[in-house]
């Protein structure tokens, strides 16, 4: 006869979705990071990669490095002609670049699609302003062909006087 205690642990093997996991602990816990952190320190990195100081720095350090060792006495030497180890460290250098410049690399995309979103939205509203300014200036229009303008008044009292001096001549 199996316990309550065992039957949980039996629905719970079997993947019953309506009762909690059991918490397991990983042999190896896991790493946390912030990766907002990470990010802006990719993009710092990827930013100094692609300097001219980057590849000055680079230039004079591999030529040190050359110089060290085809000048410096044999016993002084730690990489002899091959440079096989200044091969093993470039190649580090590039292994951990190209994805950090990556990294970099998509979270300008990412801002760029945000960017592109926010300036989509803004040229949107501004066509619907441009759209109700055009209709408001279309309606003055209508309603000043309507109204009664300072010549329209003039040309009206001028015809007016002209009646009224034929009314006066008229009947002499």
């Amino acid at each position: 006869m199996s316990t309550g205690l065992e039957r949980v642990r039996d629905q719970r093997r079997l993947g019953r979705l309506d009762l909690p996991r059991e918490i397991r602990h990983p042999l190896m816990p896991r790493l946390y990071y912030d990766p907002e952190a990470f990010g802006q320190f990719s993009e710092r990195i990827a930013r100094f990669l692609g300097t001219a100081r980057f590849l000055v720095y680079m230039t004079v350090f591999v030529f040190v490095w050359f110089a060290w060792n085809v000048v410096a006495p044999a016993s002084w030497r730690f990489d002899p002609y091959p440079f096989i180890f200044l091969t093993l460290m470039l190649s580090l250098q590039a292994s951990y670049a190209a994805p950090l410049i990556l990294l970099a690399q998509n979270r300008q995309a990412d801002r760029d699609r945000v960017q592109y979103e926010g300036d989509r939205a803004r040229d949107e509203r501004n066509v619907s302003d441009t759209e109700y300014l055009t209709r408001e200036v279309a309606s003055l229009r209508m309603a000043m062909s309507e109204v009664a303008t300072r010549e329209w008044i003039r040309d009206e009292l001028q015809h007016l006087l002209k009646e009224l001096e034929n009314r006066r001549q008229g009947p002499r």
